[in-house]
């Protein structure tokens, strides 16, 4: 009776649409992570978190802009590229405006 125990899983250990390798992160948590570093680049080192969300964001899309769009990947490409442009002209503007150079 107990011969079969556990054997079914072996034949088919996954379904057919999940045949990727699970040790990394997957576009999901790559998107809320990116959102979340964009969203606190607006507070904290936006030149670091800024492009981290953008790179983050690029990779939960897969890479291109073709099929479905998860909104926290197209939102973390979106708010690290604008982080990332407000935090240059906050360090350009901060070097003009003090007289530096």
């Amino acid at each position: 009776m107990m011969a079969g125990f556990g054997h079914a899983t072996r034949v088919h250990p996954r379904s057919r649409g999940r045949t990727w390798s699970r040790s990394g992160l997957d576009r999901a948590m790559l998107g809320i992570v990116g959102a979340v570093c964009a969203i606190a680049g607006f507070f904290v080192l936006g030149i670091i978190l800024g492009p981290v969300a953008i790179v983050c964001g690029w990779f939960a899309l897969g890479r291109s802009w073709a099929g479905a769009r998860s909104a926290p990947a197209l939102a973390a490409l979106l708010l690290g590229a604008i982080d990332t442009v407000l935090s240059l002209i906050r360090i350009s503007g901060a070097t003009a405006l003090n007289g530096m150079f």
